[in-house]
C-alpha cells in the first residue's frame, strides 16, 4: 500500500519541475496523472527500477532504505528517467576532419604505367606501331579515297548550293513564324517577320559579295598562282565537296582499326549482376524500401576494362561472391575470364573491388618479357615475373625469399618455374641447382649455365637430388662463419647484401636450389624424410645466407609435401587446383576462406595463377610465356655473360659438380656377384667377378696377381668394418686356404652404413 505522503511528495516535485520548464510566452502542458501514478508507482518497487540489485543476497540496509532513495531523490531534483543509460550518441561522433584527411587513400599523380619503364616502352610501342598501321592502310588505299571524292564532289556542290540558298532565304525560321500564324499572333508574327528581312538583307548581301570576289580570287589564281597551288586548291575544293556529299552511312575513308565495342560498367549493371545470384540478403537490399548496393568509390576506367569497389549487404561477404563467379560473369554479360572479384585488404569482409576486363585474361596476347631479348639481371632486385589483370608488370625479388609453386597437371607450372630462372640464369655470380624429376626434359636449356642438373623420375636422379640438398645445407654452416667473421661495417645487417655476393673470396654468391615435381622427392620411401627435413632447414636458415630454394609440384598434400615447408615459404604461386586443401597447402592457412581461391581458374586459363606474398597483397598474375627456343636462345647469352665474368661452373663447364660424394657402390656389387647360398666368398674370385661386372671401374683389380687381388679387396672393405681372414675349402680332395669374407658382414655393413646417413 502506497502512503500518502509518497503521493504528495511526488506530486510537489512534478508541480515544481512544471513550473521551472514553463516561460512566459510559453503554451501549458497537460499532465496525464495515470501515467504518472503508474511511473510512481515502478520507482517505489525496487525490483523494476535499473539501478536495484538484483542479487539474492542483497539485504536492505539504513542507507538503502526507500526513505533513504527518496530523499536523495528530492534532494538532487532528478527524475527516475536520469537514470536511463543512452548508448546512442546525439551528435555524430569519429575521427574528425584532420584525421579523415590523414587516413584517406591518395591517388597516384602519375599513372602507374607511366612511372613503370617496362610498360612505359611497352605503351610507346604500342602506339607508335598503331600510327604505322593506320598511316599504311590509308596510304595505300588514297588513290580509292580521290576516286570516290571526285565522284561525290557534284552531289558535295549541289547540297553546298541548296544550303547556301536556304541559309539566304532564313528558311531555318519559317517553322517558327508559321507556328505564330496559326495561333493568329499578330505581334509575334510581325517581330518574327521583321527579324527575317534583316537577317535576308545581311545575308543577301554577304552573297552577293562573295559571287564578286569569288571569281575575281579564282582568275587571280588562276593566272598568278604557280601550278602546285592551283591543284592544291582544287584538290581541297574537291575533297571538300566530295566529304559533303557522302552519305552518312558511307563515308569516303574506312577504319583502320576496327575496335570491339564493351558495354560501359555502371552502377546498374553491377547491382543486376549481384542481384542474379540468389543471395538473399543481396535481394533484400535490393528490393522496395531495401538500402540498396553502395559503392564506396566511383566506377573508374582501370587499364583495359573497368573497377567497382562495392560494398555489399550485412552478412555477405567476398567468397560468397567467388563461389558464384559464373553466375556473376552471366549478369554482366561478359566471359568469365573478364570477371575478377577479389577482397580487398585491410577493409571489412563486406568490401569487394570488381574488376571487368574488356577482354578475357586468357585470350589476351601474352606480353614478350623484358629480358627476353636484352638486359642482365641482379637476384637483388625485382624480376619480371607476368603480368596482372590489367597487363601491368608484376616483379618478383628472389633474394631473402623462397618460392613454391603449385598446380594441377597442365595448367602451366614448369613454365612459371622456368621464368624466375631463367632470371636468375642472366645474374651472372648466382649458382644454379636444377633437379627436373618428372624426366621430360623441360628445363633442359638451363643445363648450359646450371653448376648441377638432373632430369627423370629414377631413383639415381633422386639420390643426386638428394646430394645437391646436402651440399646446401651443408653450405649453409661455411656461410654462417662467415659472415660471423665479417665486421659490421661490411656486414651491417648481418646478411648477404650485392657487395659481399660479388666478392669471390668470400663465397657468398646467390645460392638457387630449384627442384621441380619435388612431390617425386618428398615422397621417395628411401629420400624422402632426409630431404624434407634439409629442405625446411634450408628454407628457415637460407634466406639471410644468399641461399633460394625453388620448389614446383602439381601434387600439393601433406605425403608429397611436408607441411614445414608449406607453412615456412614466404612466396607461393598457386595455379589451377580443384579443391581447398590444395589450395590453402600453396597459398596458406586460410586463403581459400578469404576469398583467395585458385579452385576458380577454368581449364583455359594456362599461366595464370594467384600470387602471395610477392605484395602486401594476394595478385592474380599470368605468368610470362618463354618456348623452348626462347628459353635456349636466353641461356645461350646467359652462358657468354658467366664465361666473361669467369663464374662459369660445374656441369655447364664440365667440371664434376660440387657436392656430396655419390655412395660407393662396392658393397651392392658384391651382393650382386655373390649367390646368397655362398656364406664365405674368396677376395680373388670375388674380384674376377666384379671385374667383368663392371670393367670400367673394377678392371684394374682383374689384371692383378691372385694375392694382390685379396690385398685389394681386403683394403677396400676395411672402412666399412669388414674383417677378411682365411676360408678354408676341399678342392680335389685337399683342402685350400685363401683370404675372404662372410657375405652376412656385407649386409650388416650396408645396413649400418644407411642408417648413418639417415641419421646425420
Amino acid at each position: 500500500m502506497n502512503h500518502p505522503d509518497d503521493e504528495n511528495e511526488f506530486f510537489d516535485r512534478l508541480e515544481a519541475e512544471i513550473a521551472a520548464d514553463s516561460s512566459p510566452d510559453s503554451g501549458g502542458e497537460v499532465v496525464d496523472f495515470s501515467k504518472a501514478r503508474s511511473a510512481r508507482a515502478e520507482s517505489a518497487n525496487p525490483a523494476t527500477r535499473p539501478d536495484a540489485d538484483a542479487s539474492p543476497d542483497s539485504e536492505p540496509t539504513e542507507s538503502t532504505t526507500p526513505d533513504a532513495d527518496r530523499s536523495g531523490d528530492s534532494r538532487d531534483g532528478e527524475s527516475d528517467d536520469a537514470s536511463a543509460v543512452m548508448v546512442d550518441s546525439p551528435a555524430p561522433a569519429g575521427p574528425g576532419l584532420m584525421d579523415r584527411l590523414r587516413a584517406g587513400q591518395r591517388r597516384e599523380v602519375i599513372p602507374a604505367w607511366a612511372t613503370s619503364k617496362p610498360e612505359f616502352v611497352n605503351a610507346i610501342g604500342w602506339l607508335g606501331g598503331y600510327a604505322w598501321h593506320t598511316t599504311a592502310f590509308h596510304a595505300v588505299r588514297l588513290p580509292w579515297y580521290s576516286i570516290r571524292l571526285a565522284f561525290r564532289a557534284p552531289a558535295g556542290l549541289a547540297k553546298f548550293v541548296g544550303g547556301t540558298l536556304r541559309w539566304v532565304a532564313d528558311t531555318e525560321g519559317e517553322p517558327l513564324r508559321q507556328v505564330a500564324a496559326r495561333r493568329e499572333n499578330v505581334e509575334e508574327y510581325l517581330k518574327l517577320s521583321r527579324q527575317r528581312d534583316h537577317r535576308v538583307k545581311l545575308r543577301g548581301i554577304l552573297l552577293l559579295l562573295g559571287l564578286i570576289v569569288g571569281p575575281v580570287l579564282a582568275i587571280v589564281l588562276f593566272v598568278l598562282a604557280p601550278t602546285w597551288l592551283e591543284v592544291l586548291a582544287l584538290a581541297l575544293l574537291t575533297a571538300g565537296f566530295g566529304f559533303l556529299g557522302a552519305p552518312s552511312d558511307k563515308p569516303v575513308i574506312s577504319r583502320a582499326v576496327v575496335t570491339t565495342e564493351v558495354e560501359r560498367l555502371t552502377s546498374g549493371i553491377v547491382e543486376r549482376a549481384l542481384g542474379a545470384l540468389g543471395i538473399a540478403e543481396i535481394n533484400k537490399a535490393l528490393a522496395k524500401g531495401g538500402e540498396g548496393i553502395k559503392f564506396p568509390a566511383p566506377i573508374t576506367r582501370d587499364g583495359p576494362g573497368w573497377r567497382a569497389d562495392v560494398d555489399l549487404p550485412y552478412g555477405v561477404t567476398v567468397p560468397d561472391i567467388l563461389d558464384r563467379r559464373e553466375k556473376l560473369a552471366s549478369g554482366l554479360r561478359r566471359p568469365l575470364g573478364c570477371v575478377w572479384p577479389e577482397p580487398v585488404a585491410d577493409e571489412h569482409a563486406g568490401r569487394m573491388m570488381l574488376w571487368v576486363g574488356d577482354r578475357a585474361l586468357n585470350k589476351v596476347p601474352s606480353p614478350p618479357w623484358p629480358l627476353a631479348k636484352s638486359g642482365a639481371a641482379s637476384l637483388f632486385k625485382p624480376l619480371p615475373f607476368g603480368t596482372d589483370q590489367r597487363g601491368r608488370n608484376v616483379d618478383l625479388t628472389l633474394m631473402y625469399d623462397n618460392v613454391l609453386i603449385g598446380a594441377m597437371p597442365g595448367m602451366g607450372k614448369t613454365f612459371s618455374l622456368r621464368t624466375p630462372l631463367l632470371a636468375a640464369a642472366l645474374d651472372p655470380i648466382a649458382e644454379l641447382l636444377i633437379w627436373e624429376l618428372k624426366g621430360t626434359g623441360d628445363l633442359d636449356p638451363l643445363k648450359k649455365v646450371a653448376a648441377d642438373y638432373g632430369s627423370g623420375p629414377d631413383d639415381d636422379t633422386a639420390a643426386a637430388a638428394l646430394d645437391s640438398i646436402r651440399y646446401v645445407y651443408k653450405d649453409l654452416e661455411r656461410r654462417a662463419k662467415v659472415i660471423s667473421s665479417l665486421p659490421k661495417d661490411k656486414c651491417p645487417e648481418n646478411k648477404v647484401i650485392p657487395s659481399l655476393a660479388a666478392n669471390r673470396s668470400l663465397g657468398l654468391h646467390p645460392l638457387v636450389l630449384a627442384i621441380d615435381e619435388c612431390q617425386e622427392l618428398f615422397s621417395h620411401e628411401k629420400y624422402g624424410k632426409e630431404a624434407g627435413s634439409l629442405c625446411t632447414a634450408i628454407i628457415k636458415r637460407g634466406r639471410a645466407l644468399g641461399v633460394i630454394l625453388l620448389l614446383a609440384t602439381q601434387r600439393p598434400d601433406k605425403e608429397s609435401l611436408p607441411p614445414a615447408i608449406s607453412a615456412n615459404v614466404g612466396t607461393r604461386f598457386c595455379l589451377r587446383v580443384m579443391g581447398q586443401i590444395e589450395n590453402d597447402m600453396i597459398l596458406g592457412t586460410s586463403m581459400y576462406k578469404n576469398g583467395i581461391r585458385a579452385t576458380s581458374f577454368t581449364r583455359s586459363d594456362k599461366g595464370i595463377g594467384y600470387l602471395v606474398g610477392a605484395a602486401d597483397d594476394p595478385q592474380i598474375v599470368r605468368g610470362y610465356y618463354l618456348d623452348n627456343p626462347a628459353a635456349d636462345a636466353i641461356c645461350e647469352r646467359a652462358r657468354k655473360a658467366r664465361i666473361d665474368a669467369g663464374t662459369l661452373r660445374g656441369i655447364a663447364a664440365g667440371e664434376t659438380p660440387e657436392r656430396r660424394e655419390a655412395v660407393d657402390p662396392l658393397l651392392e656389387d658384391i651382393l650382386a656377384v655373390v649367390p646368397a647360398d655362398e656364406a664365405k666368398p674368396w677376395n680373388d674370385v670375388t674380384v674376377d667377378r666384379l671385374a667383368e661386372l663392371r670393367p670400367e671401374k673394377y678392371g684394374a683389380w682383374g689384371e692383378m696377381a691372385p694375392a694382390d687381388k685379396a690385398r685389394q679387396l681386403t683394403t677396400a672393405l676395411k672402412p666399412y668394418g669388414v674383417a677378411t681372414g682365411q676360408v678354408a675349402r676341399r678342392i680335389n680332395g685337399k683342402t685350400v686356404n685363401r683370404t675372404g669374407f662372410e657375405r652376412a658382414h656385407i649386409i650388416t655393413a650396408i645396413a649400418e652404413r644407411d642408417r648413418n646417413r639417415d641419421a646425420g
